[in-house]
């Protein structure tokens, strides 16, 4: 194989390859502003210029590709010099925001400027000024003083999002970018190019003076707004969740997320107004529903269920595998039952060729594994005619069933698993609380057939209780200990699998779940294609079932 030299470290290369992926895949560090690997090389900011030997002068290290028998320094006296040279033309107009910039503490420009610039500029002239706050579409504003114009924001929209809405105008110290006539940046992925900006030109209007990002925690999780399961990370300041973004899974969704799993996948995690404060049961005096304690509402669904029958079970595409088999298992072995079903949502018009697809559900992957179907037409005509006499239902809401007006009165008993108020909740004889995604242990099936991880990003009640009942070595189960969870609202909400589990031991079972990795073990041995796996083989990028 091909080799290269780059100070004074021989790397075996593959052909194509440029010298800054080289030496980035080995761990090598050359400065880049306008190269991203996602994006054509412009080859415009200057500042991963290298020395080659028996080259002429300096070369761009992302566009110059790697030889066999090459040598390169990236830290010789004129790359150095020239890397000084390119930080002081970059910084020549650029305003001194750092402190009410929202890209502090992750900003390119800022960390370059301590550690490749002299610290001094020789310009002592007025700076060119620029407009701020340039609203650029509805979800993105722009500062014009900050730019550096690398083009990473233009060629993302001409070459992922397929929707050329920006452009350079202007030239020398006044270029800008703006959007074409008639148009705004208002693609489904424009806000990508908040986190391709290398400085802070481009910010999020929705997160903009929300919080430095040194106050906040970041948490590895999986995107819930259809089958891709992009992955994502959560960012969270007073156990309140902030901002989505994208997280780099090649296999999944390389480095993007669409604006509508940012903005539309968190919002109820946080809102008051609709999370349950705690469980609820319709009382039989006054047939009204009442806030009760925890243990009362899982006698009262215990009291329910026991010597029942004709129940049907609805488990939910957007719950966890865990979840999931906990509810079958539920439904097996204290009812001998199978009617355990889910309700599709498939939505073609909201798919398209990048990202999104027509299944706007994390899990009804998972689901199919775990041998749950879709519901049936006769599903529906039995409930219509009264057949079921209780409907158990988690993270789902059952007017989502076609027709739910002519049968939800018929129901005696209707048992939920919710986070949020919805339709029909005033019906429900039992309402559990559920934790949502983000606050969970758990695991998705992509579309793929890749099982991914959730872990909590906040805590509720439940896992405030676990972090003092259990040691630090023992909290990568539950969720890590986090300064960002110390104010803030917690919800009296726990996991869908611990709630059927109590009520389970109500019932005279024992399921012996201690935490979701138990869960976990036990499904997947029940999977022939995950048999022995648990949270570690899933790993941070998922595991795809098939490989």
């Amino acid at each position: 194989m091909a080799k290269i030299t780059i100070d004074k470290k021989e790397i075996e290369f593959k052909p194509g390859q440029t010298i800054l992926q080289v030496a980035k895949e080995n761990g090598i560090k050359i400065p880049h502003f306008c190269w991203h690997p996602g994006l054509s090389i412009s080859g415009n900011c200057r500042i991963c210029l290298v020395e080659i030997e028996k080259f002429p002068k300096l070369s761009i290290a992302c566009a110059t590709q790697a030889m066999d028998g090459m040598v390169v320094h990236t830290k010789s006296e004129k790359v150095v010099k020239s890397q000084n040279a390119v930080m002081e033309f970059l910084l020549i107009n650029h305003p001194l925001d750092c402190p009410i910039c929202d890209e502090a503490g992750e900003c390119k420009l800022q960390d370059y400027a301590y550690k490749f610039s002299t610290g001094q500029s020789r310009f002592d002239e007025e700076k060119n000024h620029k407009d701020k706050r340039v609203p650029l579409g509805p979800n993105v504003m722009f500062d014009q003083e900050r730019c550096i114009s690398c083009s990473r924001c233009i060629r993302f929209c001409d070459e992922i999002a397929k929707d050329p809405q920006l452009t350079f105008i202007q030239r020398g110290e006044k270029v800008t970018i703006t959007t074409f006539p008639g148009k705004e940046l208002d693609n489904p992925y424009s806000m990508n190019v908040i986190e391709i900006c290398p400085v802070g030109a481009l910010t999020s209007r929705h997160f903009r003076f929300r919080a430095r990002v040194w106050d906040m925690s970041f948490t590895d999780s999986i995107c819930i707004g259809c089958s891709r399961g992009c992955n994502s990370t959560i960012g969270v300041r007073n156990n309140e969740i902030l901002r989505i973004e994208p997280r780099q899974n090649l296999d999944v969704n390389e480095y993007w997320l669409c604006d509508w799993g940012r903005l539309n996948t968190y919002k109820y995690v946080n809102d008051e107004s609709l999370r349950f404060k705690t469980p609820i049961i319709k009382t039989e005096e006054t047939e009204k529903q009442i806030g009760v304690a925890w243990d009362e509402a899982i006698s009262k669904a215990a009291s329910e269920l026991n010597g029942a029958k004709d129940i049907l079970f609805i488990a939910s595409p957007y719950s966890t595998l865990e979840d999931n088999y906990t509810l079958k298992k539920f439904a097996k072995e204290i009812f001998k039952s199978d009617e355990v079903v889910y309700i599709p949502n498939i939505d073609e018009s909201f798919a398209d060729d990048l990202l999104k697809k027509a299944d706007k559900t994390p899990n009804s992957n998972g689901l199919k594994l775990l041998g749950i179907n879709p519901i049936s037409e006769s599903h529906i005509e039995n409930l219509k005619a009264g057949k079921y006499k209780i409907v158990y239902i988690i993270g789902d809401d059952i007017s989502r069933i076609p027709e739910s007006e002519k049968f939800i009165k018929k129901i005696d008993s209707l048992i939920y698993h919710l986070s949020t108020k919805t339709k029909n909740s005033e019906y429900a004889y039992v309402i559990f609380p559920k934790s949502t995604y983000a606050e969970i242990n758990g695991t998705f099936v992509n579309f793929q057939n890749r099982v991914q991880r959730l872990k909590p990003a906040v805590v509720t009640l439940e896992q405030e209780r676990l972090i003092g009942e259990y040691s630090i070595s023992r909290l990568d189960k539950f969720g890590a200990q986090n300064d960002t969870w110390s104010h803030g609202t917690r919800f009296n909400a726990r996991p869908t699998w611990k709630i059927l589990a109590s009520i389970a031991k109500s019932l005279g079972h024992d399921f012996k779940f201690e935490n979701s990795e138990e869960v976990f073990m036990e499904l997947a041995n029940t999977i022939p294609q995950m048999k022995g796996w648990d949270y570690e083989i899933v790993g941070a990028k998922g595991k795809n079932i098939n490989s």
